[in-house]
């Protein structure tokens, strides 16, 4: 069954849900959620070489703060230009605790969730009081900060040189120092990351989101705190973050400032734009974008950027809701012809 008919079955003629409609239509989206990641594991045994599967790995671990920021900014429609922040300081984080205290990764990984997903709390408090423009420059200043505390700090985080000697995730001694062998981490965390986000966008949580999107004023006066809910949503995406940063450090076992720019956070905005914001394959299909993009056009040098910036833009001239609105649109055109 596709997409437009399990929800025109699971909706009356109102246009309202169903008896048991929002219990199918989540079931559906499992089901899907399921499909996908079972036919995704078969990438080792199928990607020619090692570098190839190392961009699926990398692509997982982008999903998770691509994912994170659509929470935010899709659901929510909440702009931060600070989720490359929060990405590095999850990465330093596990990173450091690991390199200095000998801290496993395994507990460094729920560590840098905790901290990314506390800064953005803190930072929430004041910040998320603010609106459109504003809230966007706030929130790039607080990236601005953590990169000067990245750069600056040099005995806890190795300054510009980056963090070095930090240890891969390892099992009974078995150490995921490979490709393959880091796969299924990857693999299975990004699952779960989805499967959080799908059964907390299908919670009471998840709707009163949604719903202070459309009309922040509506909802305040239907009995839902704004507030409280966009700042769950600013430190669920942040904590996110945090989860990709710490796999970032393992699983490339080094760190560096200029991985969690300024530029990296206004890249994953429009990532979020391109895929399809507010939709939950989004985050999928920019994430593709995002990672195999740069390699097609790594042979065009110094016209790479330029290429790169016109695409984008046709893209979201030629479709706003993203790359995940195509198949709606295609169908529409043929309906129109037919």
């Amino acid at each position: 069954m596709s997409t437009s008919s399990s929800q025109s079955a699971a909706l009356t003629a109102t246009g309202r849900p169903a008896p048991g409609g929002w219990v199918a239509l989540a079931a559906s989206q499992h089901i899907r959620l399921v499909a996908v990641w079972l036919a995704l594991i078969v990438l080792p045994f199928v990607l020619p070489n090692n570098y190839l599967l190392s961009l699926a790995n990398l692509a997982f671990i982008n999903l998770i703060l691509i994912a994170g920021l659509n929470l935010l900014m899709g659901y929510g429609g909440q702009i931060s230009l600070s989720q490359a922040g929060f990405f590095g300081l999850g990465a330093y984080t596990s990173g450091v605790l690991n390199v200095e205290l000998d801290v496993t990764p395994w507990l460094g990984l729920p560590a840098a969730a905790l901290v990314a997903g506390g800064a953005a709390a803190l930072v929430g408090i004041p910040a998320l009081r603010l609106k459109g423009h504003y809230l966007a420059m706030a929130t790039l200043g607080w990236n601005a900060i953590l990169i000067v505390f990245f750069v600056q700090f040099i005995d806890l985080t190795g300054g510009p040189n980056g963090l070095l000697g930090v240890e891969p995730f390892s099992i009974f001694g078995y150490a995921l120092d490979r490709e393959p062998r880091v796969f299924p981490l990857v693999w299975a965390t990004s699952f779960l990351v989805m499967l959080v986000i799908l059964n907390f966008l299908r919670s009471r949580s998840g709707r009163a989101l949604r719903a202070v999107a459309t009309n922040e004023l509506g909802a305040d006066a239907v009995g839902i705190d704004s507030f409280r809910i966009k700042l769950v949503a600013f430190s669920l995406s942040a904590a996110l973050a945090g989860i990709a940063g710490s796999l970032y450090v393992h699983v490339n076992m080094y760190a560096s400032p200029e991985t969690f720019s300024i530029a990296t956070s206004i890249l994953l905005i429009v990532m979020v734009a391109i895929g399809g914001a507010g939709t939950f394959w989004g985050p999928v299909l920019g994430t593709a974008i995002y990672v195999l993009l740069p390699q097609f056009l790594a042979g065009f040098e110094d016209a790479e950027l330029l290429i790169f910036g016109a695409g984008m833009i046709v893209v979201l001239v030629a479709f706003p809701g993203g790359l995940a609105s195509l198949p709606t649109a295609v169908a529409r055109w043929v309906g129109r012809r037919a």
